[in-house]
């Protein structure tokens, strides 16, 4: 259960929570936004699942690139947890857009932002829209195009059993790591089978791969994802 709010109706201050293992970032922003909003941080993906009990945010402010559990994952599991929360990632580039999207996130925005800015994305994403910087949207709609453009590539691609698996959890967004564990195969195993399918498939990247095997219908459907 999320904390209540106490605050009567109509003067409410929405709340905040930063995720980010930068103690320097994580600060700094906290005490920017503090004007705004009512703001708490959390410095992991497991602290801030509980920080989401325990503070009840109304827009998680999510990096990508974090050790442990992902921005990615831990914005899936916010998601799936809270339901009522929206997370707005706030990272350092847009090469992880796709995956952020798939995971859930509501707006995503780059860490060169003016504050003005977040400010202005955090109000919306709590509205309902979806905030994205100019440059990031940009570079979801080329992988959009280059997803639709590869589907044909997808078409009459024949896979075996382990390599539609391999595919299917890469497309859910797992690393070779938690791939490996999965099918209890080695790393090494995966990226040789990951190098296989890109090839196969002829594109150039994972997140390409994922359009793929979406559009396309590659996937195996045995998989759980959870």
């Amino acid at each position: 259960m999320q904390a209540e709010r106490t605050c009567e109706p109509g003067t409410e201050r929405l709340r905040v929570l930063i995720v980010d293992d930068s103690e320097l970032f994580r600060t700094g922003l906290r005490a920017l936004l503090s004007e705004a909003f009512d703001v708490a941080s959390a410095a992991s993906g497991d602290a801030a699942l509980r920080q989401v009990v325990a503070f009840g945010p109304d827009v998680v402010v999510m990096d990508m690139s974090m050790p442990g559990m992902s921005g990615a994952d831990a914005t899936r599991r916010i998601v799936e947890a809270a339901p009522s929360t929206f997370v707005m990632v706030l990272t350092g580039s847009d090469g992880d857009v796709l995956e952020a999207v798939r995971a859930g996130a509501s707006g995503y925005l780059l860490k060169s932002a003016d504050v003005s800015d977040i400010v202005k994305a955090i109000r919306a994403t709590a509205a309902g829209h979806a905030p994205f910087a100019p440059q990031v949207a940009g570079a979801l709609l080329a992988t959009v195009r280059d997803s639709a453009g590869a589907e044909e590539r997808g078409v009459g691609v024949a896979l075996s059993a382990r390599e539609r698996q391999v595919l299917t959890l890469l497309a859910s967004g797992a690393n070779n790591v938690e791939i490996a564990r999965r099918l209890y195969i080695s790393p090494s195993t995966v990226k040789g089978q990951i190098s296989g399918l890109l090839s196969k498939l002829h594109v150039e990247n994972r997140i390409q791969a994922a359009g793929v095997a979406i559009r396309a219908g590659l996937l195996d459907d045995s998989i759980s994802l959870s």
